[in-house]
């Protein structure tokens, strides 16, 4: 798995390998596991309190990236 971004020293948004479809990423810190779909940008799971915002944000801003690494981990 790798990890593309940390949030609140706390919460990172993976990337796994192997994983299933659709395209998607986690929001994973401490009893958070958020499933964020890449393609829809929709989202299964619980954020944090406020930090829907920040993290939407910054996967908007780089959805393309995500996307390739997406597509690097399962051909």
């Amino acid at each position: 798995m790798t990890t593309k971004q940390r949030f609140r020293n706390k919460y990172r948004l993976q990337i796994r390998e192997d994983d299933h479809p659709p395209m998607h990423a986690h929001l994973v810190g401490g009893n958070v596991d958020v499933l964020i779909n890449l393609q829809t940008l929709t989202c299964e799971g619980t954020f944090p309190r406020g930090l829907r915002d920040e993290v939407m944000t910054w996967v908007i801003a780089n959805h393309d990236e995500l996307i390739e690494e997406w597509k690097k981990w399962h051909p």
